[in-house]
């Protein structure tokens, strides 16, 4: 989580003279993501021009359920780190956008659909859209979805808890990213 923090922080700062330059600097959370067993995120873009933004974000899931008790444990953790572009139809912080990001995932998701476990680490291209609604001058909606696609570098465990590896490898996959309805504050 240090880590983490640290990593937001430092891109923040190299983020700092394109604040200056442009005012438009906005933090934003995806609500619907904490749906997905409690996944914090967190998003910060930044105005470079009128109709593009620059945007970097993190999501953190620590958490496993049932721990203790193998046949009913289950999990979605992850730590994911995203950096990327957005290109606004109108001008950045409202109306429609399309978005571009490269991203990397580390992984454990498990016990969910079935006893398998998997976990290992992604790295590819993301393809979004959505449109961003302006509440005030401070506030907005964002609503949105996205797609990435890449290469995972995987193991599979036939449970959660057992360690009995059933398959491994690396392998070219394409998934759905991102449904967004995010409250962003612009400062």
């Amino acid at each position: 989580m240090k880590r983490l923090i640290a990593l937001i922080s430092a891109l923040l700062l190299m983020m700092q003279p394109l604040m200056a330059e442009s005012g438009r600097f906005a933090v934003s959370t995806n609500l619907l993501d904490y749906l997905r067993l409690g996944t914090l995120n967190v998003d910060a873009s930044c105005g470079v021009s009128r109709h593009w933004s620059i945007l970097v974000g993190a999501r953190y899931n620590p958490f496993t359920f049932n721990e203790g008790n193998p046949q009913e444990q289950f999990q979605y953790r992850q730590r994911s780190f995203s950096a990327g572009a957005r290109w606004w139809m109108w001008h950045c912080g409202s109306g429609w956008w399309l978005a571009g990001k490269a991203r990397y995932q580390e992984y454990n998701t498990g016990g969910i659909a079935g006893s398998e476990t998997e976990e290992g680490d992604r790295g590819g291209l993301g393809l979004y859209a959505g449109y961003t609604y302006m509440l005030s001058p401070h506030w907005n909606l964002e609503l949105g979805v996205g797609m990435w696609g890449g290469r995972a570098w995987y193991r599979t465990y036939s449970c959660p808890v057992c360690g009995i590896t059933v398959d491994s490898g690396a392998k070219w996959f394409a998934r759905p990213d991102d449904v967004m309805m995010s409250f962003v504050y612009v400062f």
